[in-house]
């Protein structure tokens, strides 16, 4: 193994406690969102796993009542940035106000941004500039912020779930491959189907949002989190997931023919540590006690699609990241030793 076993008392009865808990949180998120419950059981994944995630959706695809709902039965406190392109970096992160006191002395006091939240909803995070951008993206990585010269910890745990519209370019700034590696998933977010988006029109949209019940707090989810770093995995689970992404570079020697035509960049080292860590949340949102090579390949597509640089041709030819996703995986599971 090469992770330490869980311990036979206490971590066992807290991945029956994980198992119960999604379950409860996915029945408190249906109150309120018709659907997409794959959707949800990938942004559970991402929260368990202590991941950032990217929601690629069209308008209108109720993504933000999702964060927020999500945010509320975990009992979170939750935050929203509209990214625009004349946003600037304290404008999110907070800044320094000067205050005249009844003495007539003056300080400067912090006045905290958006960005001093448990979860955050970066709206449409491709239309700020880059260095609003990377304001965020320091928050992300080390939890902490800049401002006047101070550096400030974010109350943990602070996770982001950043929007984009794949509809609409003009006046955006894309984030760099550098950048989107940091998420963990990029999730897609589809159309309902057609019973589904039956039931959405007839809800009335004067009524106020169904109440929705607290399963877990921050204090429970950190636990949760804790645990999920310690769920064993196999060696032959660890070599497919390393084997998986090293087949998405087109030098590597085993690469599938269609990812040295079509792959200009494949994915690095840190996409084998985000498949593992989301593997481990996956087994243990289903109540089991080690990884399997099925949960690899269950995120498999959510960890790499973003981290893929496709050539022109792939792009004349309507090669989509997820198939090329589809032909590693294929590939990797050829060399699986049980």
């Amino acid at each position: 193994m090469q992770e330490t076993a869980l311990q036979a008392g206490n971590d066992v009865e807290l991945v029956h406690k994980a198992a119960k808990a999604r379950g409860l949180l996915e029945t408190e998120v249906h109150k309120r969102i018709i659907g997409h419950s794959d959707v949800i059981r990938q942004m559970l994944v991402s929260l368990f796993a202590n991941g950032h995630a990217l929601l690629m959706g069209v308008p209108g695809l109720a993504k933000t009542m999702l964060v927020r709902t999500l945010a509320e039965s975990m009992n979170l406190s939750f935050g929203r940035i509209q990214f625009t392109p004349d946003l600037m970096p304290s404008d999110i992160t907070g800044t320094d106000i000067l205050e005249e006191s009844s003495a007539g002395g003056r300080s400067f006091r912090f006045v905290p941004g958006p960005l001093f939240c448990q979860i955050l909803l970066a709206d449409e995070v491709n239309r700020t500039p880059p260095k609003t951008q990377a304001a965020l993206l320091q928050a992300m990585q080390e939890k902490t912020l800049t401002a006047g010269g101070k550096t400030h910890r974010l109350d943990p745990p602070f996770l982001v779930f950043a929007t984009r519209n794949p509809i609409e370019q003009e006046g955006t700034y894309p984030l760099p491959e550098a950048q989107l590696d940091r998420f963990m998933l990029e999730i897609t977010v589809d159309y309902p189907s057609m019973d589904e988006e039956a039931l959405i029109v007839n809800q009335p949209l004067s009524d106020e949002a169904a109440r929705v019940g607290r399963v877990i707090d921050a204090e429970r989810l950190l636990e949760l989190q804790s645990l999920v770093r310690r769920v064993p995995a196999a060696d032959h689970v660890v070599n497919f997931a390393v084997r998986l992404v090293r087949n998405t570079r087109p030098g590597e020697k085993d690469a599938p023919e269609e990812i040295r035509r079509f792959v200009t960049w494949g994915a690095g080292p840190r996409a084998a540590q985000m498949l593992m860590a989301s593997s481990r949340a996956n087994a243990v949102l289903d109540g089991r006690y080690a990884v399997s090579v099925e949960d690899v390949q269950a995120m498999s597509h959510s960890v790499l699609r973003h981290r893929l640089v496709t050539t022109f041709h792939a792009q004349a030819e309507g090669i989509k990241k997820d198939e090329l996703v589809s032909l590693a995986v294929s590939e990797a599971k050829k060399h699986i030793e049980l």
